[in-house]
């Protein structure tokens, strides 16, 4: 720990951020949602689309839904289906999609015979998880990564043929992540697309078959190389818990998967956001896989020196959200950004400073650092210097997975040549600066240390103040990115479901038990 903080004012925030958390997972358990059980369906390997385009796993869960039978949980309907009518999970779902079967009307099996028949289709799936955690494994093994902090460049043109040129381009520059920037507005989507795409604004939908053209491509480059490629996509909106399973499926190595990114950002009704993250979360945790977390976001809506301490509450609150559904801490890819105002004197000792504090709070986390955006005007040299500090910022404070600022940020999406600039100026500074984090010490009673004093003790004031009202309430006020939300509102919330006392989800059962979540022998 390089910083002089208060060990004790970080372990209350701890404990304060793990109460909230084990709140909102009690509701979590107790609950099911609609793309929840497209999830189990797709686990069951219900793919593809009818003719007209509606996706086989919505036309499944909606039937039964329909039915008001959803909080039994979709797979012992599907169960029964199969032992039936001796055909596939996904037969199951045609023949439901063309009125040949009711699904509601069967005879349902002995519950022991039912979790001894599921065994097949669970293990099926999850070995398939399991494969592909050993197939990244050998890869990074024989290709091993660059020196952290890795390099991360977006791709974002619509078309994931074109995404994927712009992704090999940007690896044999020096790039280490890769991530599919998701087309503007998928996350409201109560679907997931089918097949490969090459139309999206502002980015590429987020499709099980686009995840494998990327995957399959960046194996190619990581080859030519010498050095793994990793590639991000989304889970986070409507759909959580169906692309975690999608990127567990296609080896997907990072997923943006944030508890309450949805909320803030995208109106999404928090009960259901709060329910898809515990199960999208232990999806991407059986797979491997590391998340990151959307504070940065935080700080382009609010003032970042004013409101810093805002995302620092919400870290400690993700960690605990993501370590209750199963995420390891070098799964935790918590998030923060450089947008402090450029024009305010000391302005990169305060971005140290905060940079430096996420660092040693979580040090087997893998940070997720943000580069600026709230004040690039435009003005292409003034905004490579702005990516400049941040990089430098980075290296001495022993980030992990750096997102490279573009100079052209405010002026259009990023071509090529842009990127080009930018992996090119982190490299400079990665090099230059390589052992600069080993050789400095920050004073005692200097100015670091007591801007990261001063944020740690507004995040601990203002979870103590969360710990009194609920992490529901605290939304209603505007005290995450000065953004209220209500917990009666948003999009999504018609499709939560209690669960009933019989609901059965073998491969949530599975997955707990694997990854020892509760304690409780379901398996």
């Amino acid at each position: 720990m390089k910083l002089s903080i208060d060990k004790k004012k970080v372990s209350q925030a701890r404990k304060i951020a793990n109460k909230l958390a084990n709140d909102v997972t009690s509701v979590a358990k107790t609950h099911t949602t609609l793309t929840q059980e497209r999830a189990v369906a797709r686990l069951f390997g219900i793919d593809e689309v009818n003719k007209d385009k509606i996706p086989y796993p919505n036309i499944i869960v909606d039937h039964i839904n329909n039915k008001g039978l959803l909080d039994e949980g979709i797979a012992k309907f599907i169960l029964n289906a199969i032992d039936h009518y001796k055909i596939s999970p996904q037969q199951v779902a045609i023949k439901v999609a063309n009125n040949e079967i009711d699904l509601s009307s069967m005879i349902e099996m002995d519950f022991e015979e039912m979790q001894r028949f599921a065994k097949n289709y669970v293990n099926k799936a999850l070995g398939k998880i399991k494969t592909n955690v050993e197939k990244r494994k050998e890869l990074t093994s024989e290709l091993p990564m660059s020196q952290k902090p890795y390099l991360y460049v977006i791709v974002a043109t619509g078309n994931i043929y074109e995404d994927l040129t712009q992704a090999k381009a940007a690896a044999r520059q020096g790039a280490d992540i890769i991530a599919v920037i998701r087309s503007t507005g998928q996350s409201l989507l109560d679907y997931v697309p089918y097949g490969p795409t090459k139309k999206g604004f502002g980015g590429t939908f987020a499709t099980q078959e686009n995840f494998k053209i990327m995957r399959q491509g960046l194996d190619e480059v990581s080859k030519e190389i010498g050095r793994y490629i990793y590639l991000v996509n989304y889970c986070s909106g409507l759909c959580m818990p169906e692309i975690a399973v999608m990127g567990a499926f296609e080896r997907v190595d990072v997923m943006l998967n944030d508890s309450m990114y949805g909320v803030l950002f995208r109106d999404i009704n928090m009960r259901r956001t709060f329910i898809d993250q515990y199960f999208s979360r232990m999806i991407n945790a059986y797979a491997d896989v590391i998340i990151n977390t959307g504070e940065d976001n935080y700080l382009t809506t609010a003032d970042a020196y004013k409101e810093g301490h805002t995302a620092l509450a919400s870290q400690f609150i993700n960690e605990q959200l993501g370590i209750m559904s199963g995420l390891k801490e070098n799964q935790l890819g918590l998030g923060h950004a450089y947008e402090i105002d450029p024009s305010m004197e000391n302005s990169m000792l305060y971005e140290i400073a905060k940079a430096q504090l996420s660092r040693d709070i979580f040090p087997n986390s893998p940070l997720k650092f943000m580069p600026p955006t709230k004040y690039m005007t435009g003005d292409i040299f003034q905004g490579h210097v702005q990516d400049a500090l941040f990089n430098m910022t980075s290296v001495m404070t022993g980030q992990e997975i750096h997102l490279l600022g573009m100079l052209t940020e405010a002026t259009h999406t990023p071509f090529m040549q842009d990127r080009a600039i930018s992996i090119k100026s982190a490299k400079y500074v990665k090099k230059a600066a390589k052992d600069l984090i080993e050789e400095i010490a920050y004073k005692k009673d200097g100015k670091i240390n007591k801007l990261a004093n001063d944020v740690l003790q507004k995040a601990l004031e203002m979870l103590k103040d969360i710990e009194e009202i609920g992490l529901e309430e605290s939304f209603s006020k505007g005290m995450f990115a000065n953004i209220k939300r209500y917990s009666d509102s948003g999009k999504g919330l018609n499709g939560v479901v209690k669960k009933s006392e019989t609901y059965y989800n073998p491969f949530m059962d599975k997955m707990e038990n694997e990854l020892n979540i509760g304690g409780e022998e379901k398996w």
